[in-house]
């Protein structure tokens, strides 16, 4: 079998550690990368490199941003008062394409799993409960995904927002158990928010 070059076997392995991407596809980007011009390759690792500089986490919702504040959360036309949970800020980009929820956002950034050694302080949970402490929230709708990982996460949020008086709520299940929300479509998202139950 052919040995690779030490540079390609090196690319090659940083394409691997992506998420979703496996050693075949990780080796075909390698290789198509090594076909770009050298100006396209450079254009690429700077595109990379500024969204690490530039991009934070928005110091309310903790979603993605290359704002003081993401927009969701400067727009003063949105519903302060109704705040959506979700894992991750791929989710936020799933349920705005919706274009039917009018609310906030919480990144939690993860979801509690015991067997991966995520636990509540690991995610932003103490950001959210800050958030709900000056009485603007009414609702919380927990959009975490309907897997162990995500009830057990919604449960535990649940626990400790009830007691502040706020609502809680949760998506309805027409998000099959074991999906994730960035791969629903919208009509499944929309009806999942307009069937929610509360918690």
């Amino acid at each position: 079998m052919p040995k690779t070059t030490v540079a390609l076997a090196e690319l090659t392995d940083w394409f691997h550690r992506l998420p979703g991407i496996g050693a075949k596809s990780a080796q075909r980007l390698a290789y198509h990368v090594l076909t770009l011009p050298r100006d396209t390759a450079q254009g690429f690792a700077d595109a990379i490199l500024a969204a690490h500089d530039k991009i934070h986490r928005c110091p309310v919702c903790c979603d993605f941003t290359d704002s003081e504040q993401c927009a969701v959360c400067a727009a003063p036309s949105r519903d302060h008062t109704l705040l959506c949970v979700v894992e991750t800020p791929r989710d936020v980009l799933a349920l705005e394409r919706t274009g039917e929820y009018g609310g906030v956002y919480h990144v939690l950034h993860g979801a509690i799993a015991p067997l991966a050694g995520v636990r509540p302080e690991d995610l932003t949970t103490k950001e959210l409960l800050a958030r709900l402490a000056d009485g603007t929230v009414r609702e919380v709708i927990m959009a975490t995904n309907p897997t162990v990982e995500g009830e057990a996460t919604a449960m535990y949020l649940s626990r400790l927002i009830k007691p502040l008086g706020v609502r809680v709520s949760r998506l309805a299940y027409g998000i099959p158990v074991g999906a994730t929300l960035e791969y629903a479509d919208e009509v499944t998202l929309l009806r999942a928010l307009e069937g929610r139950g509360e918690m």
